[in-house]
């Protein structure tokens, strides 16, 4: 697949703009702070649905919007897939509310045709690099997390209605239970949230157990690539409330993912162990005003040679780290979907060295659409350069640039 066309306004940087893209690589050209880096952005939130770097959607509307008392934003795209051509429109707006408070509506339409944001799933798929995702190695388990439920947004919206379903019970259970500190009050209120925190929350876990167990199948044999065959590398997941942890893949001994058979899941016996940690906890939690068990803080750790990457590692294994993991997400999407997802580099050929820039260029041919995004268009060789289109982009202006 690949973005034909791209509309935004008042979206970050861009109060306006238009911008027809070509199924081949592109380059966007331009020193810092110019808004390369939002218009990946604006990419990627027409994929999820929410903004990859920001939690709150209003900080993605244009300052002069906001200051001219008409937040709103538009981002539009054509998409064109192997079978049909296809547009996702999401708009973002001020709502009054009957108190006469606003909050920030979302509208989101795929082929003029309203939809959930879990609808979302499958449309357009895209792999994003940046040069913060050392975070996702060596920064706080939330990243991790988030990662895995972006990923699985894309693909699956199923996931994407179960988490929203567990994440409001969690904060529902949050809300009840500094109640329950405060003012006291039978704690069996809490059973009808546990039950539905239990069934969506188990399903959250299954879900990231089968997307990571999946990545594992390629993320090996890229960092041995990437490493030139000196450093294995193991995705490990850990459940916050299974108390029987999936098996470790033994790479050391050689032995391959697809030898690996899990066991298995027994879907009732997670349920009640769940039950239990969640009984087991709960004058703590009343305590504390928080739910302490459940998916919101499982963690996913990153093995080579028997080390966690993120502790111990360099900063040059965790950037090969990094990259393994997002060519394994590159090579997962497209075995899942059947079409290579649209990639979008910001800045990363600067984070690595001359063999492994060498690798990912070479990968690139094999993608139909990468964008990429970079201060010093000299980083990429000139063979790279002919075969790409180039744009400057300079505070908010995009203007095409002639390959010599």
């Amino acid at each position: 697949m690949y973005i034909r066309s791209l509309s935004l306004r008042h979206f970050r940087t861009y109060n306006r703009l238009e911008l027809d893209l070509p199924p081949a690589p592109v380059l966007l050209l331009g020193a810092n702070a110019q808004g390369k880096t939002s218009l990946l952005e604006a990419m990627a939130f027409l994929a999820l649905g929410s903004s990859p770097l920001t939690n709150v959607d209003q900080h993605v509307i244009h300052w002069d919007a906001a200051m001219a008392n008409m937040p709103f934003a538009h981002l539009k795209t054509e998409i064109v897939r192997k079978t049909r051509v296809e547009t996702i429109e999401i708009a973002l707006e001020h709502k009054a509310l009957t108190n006469g408070q606003q909050r920030m509506h979302k509208s989101i339409r795929v082929d003029q045709r309203v939809v959930r944001r879990s609808e979302l799933a499958g449309h357009l798929n895209v792999v994003l690099f940046l040069p913060e995702d050392l975070d996702l190695i060596a920064g706080a388990p939330a990243g991790r997390r988030r990662y895995l439920d972006n990923l699985l947004s894309q693909v699956y919206p199923t996931y994407v209605d179960v988490y929203e379903t567990y994440r409001k019970a969690v904060s529902r259970r949050n809300a009840l239970l500094r109640h329950l500190r405060e003012r006291g009050g039978d704690p069996l209120q809490l059973a009808p949230l546990e039950e539905r925190i239990v069934r969506t929350g188990v399903t959250v876990s299954l879900y990231r157990r089968r997307v990571i167990r999946e990545l594992a199948l390629h993320i090996d044999r890229l960092h041995r690539d990437l490493t030139g065959g000196q450093a294995w590398l193991q995705l490990q997941y850990e459940p916050n409330f299974d108390p029987v942890r999936p098996p470790a893949l033994d790479y050391q001994m050689g032995l391959l993912a697809e030898a690996q058979e899990e066991p298995p899941v027994d879907i009732e016996s997670l349920y009640e162990a769940y039950r239990r940690s969640l009984a087991r906890q709960r004058r703590q939690e009343i305590e504390r005003g928080m739910t302490l068990t459940g998916p919101h803080r499982d963690e996913m750790r990153f093995i080579s040679n028997t080390r966690d990457v993120g502790v111990f590692g360099s900063r040059g294994q965790q950037r090969t780290a990094v990259l393994a993991l997002h060519l394994a997400e590159l090579r997962w999407l497209e075995q899942v979907t059947g079409e290579s997802p649209v990639l979008l580099l910001d800045e990363v050929l600067a984070e690595l060295d001359r063999s492994r820039r060498g690798y990912l260029l070479e990968l690139l041919s094999n993608v139909e659409q990468t964008i990429l995004a970079t201060t010093d268009a000299e980083m990429f060789p000139e063979s790279f350069r002919k075969r790409t289109t180039s744009f400057r982009v300079s505070e908010g202006i995009i203007t095409p640039v002639s390959t010599p």
